[in-house]
């Protein structure tokens, strides 16, 4: 990553210490003393399908070697069972329900969309899909509609936001309409529905979804929500975790079918902060810096995962006009930026507090993990012991992590515990087992990411060797 030396003496500067000149706070080197440990439950691993290996278009400094770069799996809404997963380079497979060979659906560098994923390889491309709960309802709005989230190159379009900001990249929400749902294969037509500029090359854009708890005739039914980080660099050099007035650091919400005139969505009239003129009215949380993934319970609950700066990784629950607090906020900590007249990037213990932000329902530092990244609600029946917990990743180390969703409540976090993973009958690190060559640091990097199939069971996703692995109960 790279940081802004301009910008956090800008940030330093422009932050009022909070403490006494005599009082300044020392940073906690060790914020979360206690541990990740192991927990009760067991599961092992059924190879389930691996993607074929694909090619970055740019190799540049940092990217690493994935087999695929697989990013998620979810089901379609249409009662096929099929499954969809993504693969950062720009292409969407399908999968059957048991698995077997992937099928390319969708190859988006082969349409005309300006698809460009070589300003960083490792974030940039084709980062997250989400099929319209109508999908596959024959004479309903969302009949064969699927929407992507992709990278394009700058000055390739003209963004809703950030327009003159696109030194170098852009990203794009697109429209695809499936001539025949039905179909394995992608054929029809696509329009572009929402661009925002990139400035750096990371902490782009990320999941969408739609919620699944809202039926049809809700307000909320066919609502496209999307995931934007700050924007990239280090510390949040543009400061865009607390501006509002473009939705950089935020979790959007959009009618994608509700556009008139020159609009290509409608803005929902329900968004917290519709009439608010020191808002982009697309904005319904914020505050945030990586939320690369989010993912919706069969309740509507939002789970977000957000990628911490050098100290914390933190699970949020979705509310609507909230803000979590980055760049002056990291977990339940405050940033040197939330503090004035420190040092970045440790962090620091809490100031005062007014009740303006919105804290992590679970956190852990870097002793425990590196960069959190998918999570799901377990609602499977295959192991009774993880119903109702709430699995997330770390990418990095490859530990899978469970907390138990009663009772969560912002700013107390939940106890973790580290899910057991047997590999051929023996519990490993998914790292140690089957990591690739770490281009950040020494070592290896497990390149994890969770999937989901329609009967809410869970899989290991993992770029350095391609393979989909299915969670099934250990072998006493």
């Amino acid at each position: 990553m790279k940081s802004s030396l301009a910008g956090i003496i800008l940030g330093l500067t422009l932050s009022p210490p909070l403490f006494g000149a005599d009082a300044r706070p020392d940073p906690l080197s060790d914020p979360i003393p206690e541990t990740i440990a192991r927990g009760d439950i067991v599961v092992a691993l059924q190879n389930f399908a691996r993607l074929p290996e694909s090619i970055d278009s740019s190799k540049i400094s940092n990217t690493n070697d994935a087999y695929a770069r697989i990013q998620y799996m979810m089901p379609l809404p249409d009662g096929s069972g099929r499954l969809a997963v993504n693969d950062l380079r720009g292409i969407l497979y399908l999968l059957s329900p048991d698995g077997g060979t992937p099928r390319v659906y969708l190859d988006l560098r082969e349409q005309d969309v300006n698809f460009d994923d070589s300003m960083f390889p490792n974030e940039t491309g084709l980062a997250g899909f989400a099929f319209h709960p109508q999908f596959g309802e024959e004479g309903r709005p969302g009949f064969g509609k699927l929407y992507t989230a992709y990278s394009t190159a700058a000055a390739s379009g003209v963004a809703n936001y950030l327009d003159a900001d696109d030194n170098n990249h852009e990203s794009v929400i697109r429209e695809w309409t499936a001539a025949d749902p039905s179909a394995d294969s992608f054929s029809g037509n696509s329009r572009e529905i929402f661009r925002i500029g990139q400035f750096d090359q990371n902490h782009n854009i990320g999941t969408l979804a739609f919620n699944p708890a809202a039926n049809a005739g809700e307000e909320e039914f066919g609502m496209l929500y999307a995931s934007f980080g700050d924007g990239g660099g280090a510390n949040d050099p543009r400061e865009l975790g607390q501006s509002t007035s473009e939705p950089m650091s935020s979790i959007i919400r959009i009618d994608p079918l509700g556009g008139a005139g020159n609009r290509t969505f409608r803005i929902p009239p329900d968004n917290p902060f519709v009439g608010n003129p020191a808002f982009a009215p697309e904005i319904w949380a914020y505050g945030l810096r990586h939320p690369q993934h989010f993912s919706f319970d069969v309740d509507g609950t939002m789970y977000i995962n957000d990628i911490g700066q050098t100290q914390i990784e933190e699970v949020n629950i979705g509310r609507p006009g909230a803000n979590y607090g980055w760049r002056l906020r990291e977990g339940t900590f405050a940033t040197a930026f939330g503090i004035g007249g420190v040092r970045p990037n440790p962090v620091y213990p809490l100031p005062a507090d007014d009740g303006n932000f919105t804290y992590p329902v679970a956190q852990f530092d870097h002793d425990d993990g590196n960069a959190i990244s998918a999570g799901f609600v377990y609602r499977g029946n295959g192991i009774p012991a993880l119903q109702g917990k709430y699995l997330f990743s770390d990418m990095v180390t490859g530990r899978v992590f469970y907390i138990d969703t009663a009772n969560l409540q912002a700013g107390t976090p939940a106890a973790i515990a580290e899910l057991r993973i047997q590999f051929a009958g023996s519990e490993r690190n998914v790292g140690d087992a089957i990591g690739f060559r770490n281009t950040y640091s020494t070592g290896n990097r497990a390149g994890l990411r969770l999937g989901l199939d329609g009967a809410g069971e869970l899989y290991l996703l993992t770029k350095g060797d391609g393979w989909i692995r299915k969670l099934i109960p250990a072998t006493p």
